[in-house]
Formats: C-alpha cells, structure tokens, sequence
C-alpha cells in the first residue's frame, strides 16, 4: 500500500475517533439539559398552580401516604388546609399527594401526573380523574402500580371520611390496567376501619407502616 494512502488512511480514523467521542460527549449534554429542562417545567408547573382553597378550610394534620419501601407506605403528616366539602377535600390530598413527596424514594405517583376531575357520588363512591400521565409514566409492575394505588386508596380513606370506595379513571376514560398490571376496571374499597398497618416496621417520621394490597383486595367488584 502505497505511504500517502497509509497517511491519509490513519488521518482519517483519527478524524472519525475524534467524532464519535465529539458526539457521544454531545449527546449527553443534550441528555442533561433536557432534564433540567424537565425539572424547572415540573418546579415552574407547581409554582403556577394556584392552590385549591374555599372559605371553609381549616388548618388539618392531614395523613399522606407515600413510599416506605419497594412495597410498603407509610403515612407522613402534613398540615394542610382542607375544606369541610369531602370533593374538594379529596382534590387536595391528592394534589397535595403528587406534589409534596418528601424525595424521589417516597414518590408513588408520577411528577407530571395530574388530578384533572374529582367527585363524590350519593353512595359514597369517588370518581379520581387521572391525566394521561398517571399510566404512561407509572413504572410497569404489579407493585409500582399497587403502590401507586394503594397511596391515593389510603391517603382518601383518612381524610375524607365521607369515601367509601375508589373508582380510577385515566383522561375521562375507564382502562383496563394501570400500566400493564394492575387492575383498574372495577373499584377500590376504603374501610378505614379495617387494621392496615404493621407495628414492627417504621417509616423515618416514625409512622407506621402500611403494607400494599394484593390486587384481590383492592378490586372489588365491576361496574
């Protein structure tokens, strides 16, 4: 092979090294301005979100249940300002669910999910209106999901007493599961009531924890 040929061969190897180490470098600078630029929307999200108030609200130490393990919660009091009507009481506990996790580890339901309706019917039933958000970025697995549903479950039934049971729709619309698993074409029973809580385990508040139901438990019966 001729000596020109060599050089100008190993030129340019050295120019598509060069390149690749270029765009990889590229792409995760990209990768980390598009999180941040996630991040600020989220906190710019929050921010702009006027807070749901009525001239009824009362200072509460509301009980939010979030992560305390990979399959347990925990309730963690907040005092919030509830009002004594149980519908918008319910849009505040779980705004207040989404919103206010304590850290990444205790999130059970996602960052951009977002409550768009919530209402009581006359036999006690609420009807949680979910964004799109809620289903496509819920990790898929049957214990994220039940998590995730366990939290609002849990986080209802101690603070709006007037729920009986949950029914979960995603944009309006009644889905078949959560993310792939869990089962959401029937409703959730919210008997406060009943024992749920394991004394030999603590959350870091120093609150019991709340074991997550099985999926038999929690769907009781289709519409």
């Amino acid at each position: 092979m001729p000596r020109n040929l060599k050089i100008t061969l190993a030129v340019l190897c050295v120019a598509v090294a060069i390149g690749l180490i270029s765009l990889r470098g590229l792409h995760k600078r990209i990768e980390n301005l598009s999180e941040n630029t996630t991040s600020e929307e989220q906190e710019r999200r929050e921010l702009l979100k006027p807070a749901i108030s009525t001239p009824t609200d009362v200072l509460v130490a509301a009980k939010i249940y979030w992560a305390a393990g990979p399959d347990s919660l925990a309730p963690q009091e907040v005092d919030l300002p509830l009002s004594a009507d149980p519908a918008t009481r319910g849009r505040q506990v779980i705004d207040t669910l989404i919103a206010k996790a304590p850290g990444p580890q205790q999130r059970t339901l996602p960052a951009d999910a977002a409550l768009l309706g919530f209402y009581i019917l006359p036999d006690g039933t609420a009807v949680a209106d979910f964004s799109d958000a809620l289903a496509s970025e819920t990790p898929s697995g049957i214990e994220s999901e039940q998590m995730a549903i366990d939290s609002i479950a849990h986080t209802l039934e101690n603070n709006v007493p007037a729920v009986h049971r949950l029914k979960i729709l995603i944009h309006g619309q009644e889905v078949e599961t959560l993310a792939g698993h869990a089962d959401l074409t029937g409703f959730f029973d919210l008997n406060p009531s009943a024992p749920a809580v394991v004394p030999a385990a603590t959350f870091s508040s120093g609150s019991p924890v709340v074991p997550s139901r099985s999926v038999s438990e929690s769907a009781v019966s289709k519409p």
